[in-house]
Formats: C-alpha cells, sequence, structure tokens
C-alpha cells in the first residue's frame, strides 16, 4: 500500500481524491490536508449569489470532508500547511493548533491561487488570517466562499449605496454586474483601458463595454488604482486621474499561485508555479502538482504555460491521480476554453487572440464575420452571431476563435477548442462537414463563411 498525501482539497484537489479513491482506494491511503473550512466551493457562481440571480449558495458545493471520509480520505480540514522535508518525506501542518507531522510516499500539491494585492496605499490584509480579510472595513478581497458570504452580508447595509469593483477581468466584470442588480452605483476601475482584455480582441471587449454603460455601470479604464482612503472604513478610491466617493471596493486584479509555503527545492514557472510536466509531476520525483498552483501545456503556443481555469483544475487532479497511484496517463494539454454571460451578452473564446498570437511570434491574421444564426424567414428565435477565427498565415494552423451573441452559442466554441488542440488548419475547418436545418442555422453558416474568408 502506498501513503499518498494531498495538500489542498477543492476543485483540482477533489477531482485527484475522489479519482484515487475510485480506482485505486484498496491499494492505497490518502491523507488530506486543507486550510480552508470548507470543500469544493464553485467560485464562478459568486457572483450569481451576490446579484441574487440565484436561491442561495447551497448549489455551489459539490462536495465535502464527510463525502471524501465517507469514500475512504482521512481528512484535515482548517489545517494549514506549514513545510515540507523531501528528503524526509514528511509534511508538518497546524491541525488543532499543534504541529502535526504526516509521512508521505507520494505528494500532491492542489494549493491553488491567492488574490494579487497590488501595491495601493490602505490595502492589506489581516495579519495570520487565511481567509483574505483586509484591515480596512468595507475593502474586500474576493476568493473563498467565506468572502462572497462577507460581501452579502455587508450589503444589507443601506449606507452601502456605491461600491467600486478594481480590475476588469472575469470577475470584476461578473461582480460589476452583481452589485449593479443589488441596487447599487458601480464604477469599474481598470489599469488597461478596457475589459476583458487577455481573452477577446478590442472589438469584443469594446462590445461588452457598451453593454455595461448601456445597463448603467461607470467605466474607469485606462487608471491605475493609488489609494483606498477612509477613516477605518471605505469612503473614496484615489486613482492617478480622478477620485470616487465609494462605499465599499472590490479588488479583483487577479490571483497568483499559492506556492511559497513549499520552499525552494522546486522548479517554478516564471510566475511562481509549480512547473510539471504532463504527468503534473514536478521536478522531484514523487511529488505531484494540480490546478491553479501549477503550469499546463498550451497546445495554442504549444508550450508550457499558466491557465487558471477550474475546468483545467480538474483534468490536472484526475491525470496526476492516476499517475501517483501508478498508472501512466499523460494530460493532452488545454486551449483556456473560457464564456462569459453579462446582461444577456454571451462571449465564448478559445486559444489565443490575435493580439496575443502575435505576441508569442505568430504571423498571425484574424477572419470575422457577423451574421444571423439561422436563414432570415425564421422569423423567431434568430439572432446574429460574431465569429474571430485567429490562425497562422504560414502554417495556416488554427489558433483560437472568439464568439459574441445575444443567445447561447457556447457549444460552438468547443469544436475550436478541438481544432486548436489537433493542429486543424484554417482551410480544412471550411470544408468541415457543419450540417444544415433552418431551425439550427444557415447552409453557409458564419463558421464556415469565416473559414473561407481567411486569406492566403
Amino acid at each position: 500500500m502506498s501513503k499518498i498525501v494531498v495538500v489542498g482539497a477543492n476543485h483540482a484537489g477533489t477531482a485527484c481524491i475522489k479519482t484515487m479513491l475510485s480506482n485505486y482506494g484498496e491499494a492505497n491511503e490518502i491523507v488530506v490536508f486543507d486550510q480552508n473550512s470548507n470543500i469544493s466551493f464553485l467560485g464562478c457562481g459568486m457572483a450569481l449569489w451576490i446579484g441574487e440571480q440565484i436561491a442561495g449558495a447551497d448549489g455551489l458545493f459539490y462536495s465535502n470532508k464527510e463525502e471524501l471520509e465517507s469514500m475512504g480520505a482521512r481528512v484535515y480540514m482548517e489545517s494549514p500547511v506549514l513545510s515540507i522535508d523531501y528528503d524526509a518525506k514528511t509534511v508538518t501542518a497546524l491541525v488543532d493548533g499543534k504541529e502535526h507531522v504526516e509521512s508521505y510516499e507520494k505528494l500532491i500539491f492542489a494549493t491553488g491561487s491567492q488574490p494579487i494585492l497590488p501595491p495601493i496605499k490602505g490595502a492589506e490584509f489581516k495579519p495570520g488570517s487565511y481567509e483574505f480579510e483586509s484591515t480596512l472595513e468595507n475593502l474586500q478581497f474576493v476568493k473563498l466562499y467565506q468572502n462572497s458570504a462577507d460581501v452579502i452580508n455587508r450589503l444589507e447595509n443601506k449606507d452601502i449605496k456605491r461600491v467600486a469593483v478594481v480590475g476588469a477581468g472575469y470577475i470584476g466584470v461578473e461582480l460589476a454586474e452583481a452589485f449593479q442588480r443589488k441596487g447599487k452605483e458601480v464604477v469599474l476601475i481598470d489599469v488597461v483601458d478596457t475589459c476583458l482584455a487577455g481573452y477577446y480582441d478590442r472589438d469584443l471587449s469594446d462590445m461588452m463595454a457598451k453593454n455595461m454603460e448601456d445597463n448603467g455601470i461607470q467605466l474607469a479604464f485606462g487608471e491605475t488604482v493609488k489609494e483606498v482612503a477612509g477613516n477605518g472604513k471605505v469612503e473614496k478610491i484615489i486613482t492617478d486621474k480622478a477620485e470616487y466617493d465609494v462605499d465599499m471596493v472590490i479588488l479583483a486584479v487577479g490571483f497568483r499561485p499559492n506556492t511559497a509555503f513549499a520552499g525552494e527545492k522546486i522548479e517554478r514557472f516564471r510566475n511562481g508555479a509549480f512547473l510539471v510536466n504532463k504527468h503534473q509531476e514536478t521536478s522531484i520525483p514523487g511529488v505531484y502538482a494540480i490546478g491553479d498552483c501549477a503550469t499546463i501545456y498550451d497546445n495554442a503556443t504549444r508550450e508550457t504555460s499558466y491557465i487558471a481555469l477550474a475546468s483545467n483544475a480538474v483534468r490536472t487532479g484526475i491525470v496526476a491521480a492516476h499517475n501517483a497511484c501508478g498508472t501512466d496517463l499523460e494530460g493532452i494539454g488545454v486551449q483556456g476554453s473560457n464564456g462569459i454571460s453579462i446582461y444577456g451578452l454571451n462571449l465564448v473564446s478559445t486559444g489565443l487572440t490575435l493580439e496575443k498570437a502575435i505576441r508569442n511570434g505568430f504571423n498571425a491574421a484574424v477572419t470575422e464575420y457577423t451574421d444571423n444564426q439561422k436563414p432570415e424567414f425564421m422569423e423567431h428565435g434568430n439572432f446574429p452571431v460574431t465569429i474571430k477565427i485567429v490562425y497562422d498565415k504560414d502554417s495556416r494552423r488554427i489558433l483560437g476563435a472568439q464568439m459574441a451573441a445575444r443567445e447561447d452559442i457556447s457549444m460552438g466554441i468547443h469544436m475550436f477548442s478541438l481544432a486548436v488542440q489537433e493542429g486543424v488548419t484554417i482551410e480544412k475547418l471550411a470544408l468541415t462537414d457543419i450540417f444544415f436545418l433552418p431551425h439550427f442555422n444557415k447552409p453557409y453558416n458564419y463558421i464556415t463563411m469565416a473559414a473561407l474568408g481567411a486569406k492566403d
């Protein structure tokens, strides 16, 4: 029997633990340490909860300590790992206020990520807190269930009328909508002069920016936050260009891998993530890393990268589980497929934007097309769709795709994800067998037409 210690039990850790117990439970002893008090909180539903678009938080959990223990794991919650001795193969954790030493034969890190704290005057974490609490009242970091619950509780205070959200990535944009739905005035601030810059090219990100403005959100793009000011609690936020009187500030500027606790022996990626191979194994044999704390192979660039998504966490957890238990399994890489829905405008993307492709050295081009989903004689349930396909002019390989519509077009992006993964060329896509029926699409559909529009 092999003893496997897992550090962290959220998305990646839960997927890994369940896979090991379901397939190899009788042959292995699984011990789990997590510094949190709960497991499997779906942070992607946080804004829906805050904005009262769902009934409550119960559905945002899909596992717990009791389930993992019923499957055979030994689970220590609220037990942060303090140090690891890789030579002695021991983990030291704080359990019930006392140091607890656990030996291991295999070790799996699933420690996720932590909110980035930018150099902003007045913004700092409470010393010793594992829940990302601020020292200034109503300055909020969003990561855990506890953070969301705290925000919801504070919003009951009628004095909180105006909220500033710092960071216009996915989480920031979703939270801006959530606060506006709660009846709050919202200003969305970002140092970049648009929103969702890492996921979409400028015309689609501008489409989302206008969508937010049309729904009453004030945009303060191209501004750097310098200070969050107030006497004990938030009163204003100051940028390099303006001051905004606000009652709450949400910092959502991004996340960094949670790896500092693990010492210096393991090789790291440029952002501090554990550098792993396609088996999710680190530079130390028998030590694995999964989810947001680890690198992943990017099929678009065909290089090791860092793409923090819950879907990637689950897949890497499955891969590491099999390898740690003795079954050789190589991950196939990812494309960073993602999506967002704000005030009914749906954007989905996979792979590289044109800007990212050029930055990565590709001789890249984009072909774009906008058309109705169905023939014009279909008078009901018909809507316009915009699609962009990024490809390399030299190899003709598809590097990425983006789509926008007021209806659900999400399934289409899965085809493009597979195309990037498998190295499909733009010419092959143009001749791909896409069926036609007026209820669904056009004979010359927007995917085919965009592909046919690619230049030599």
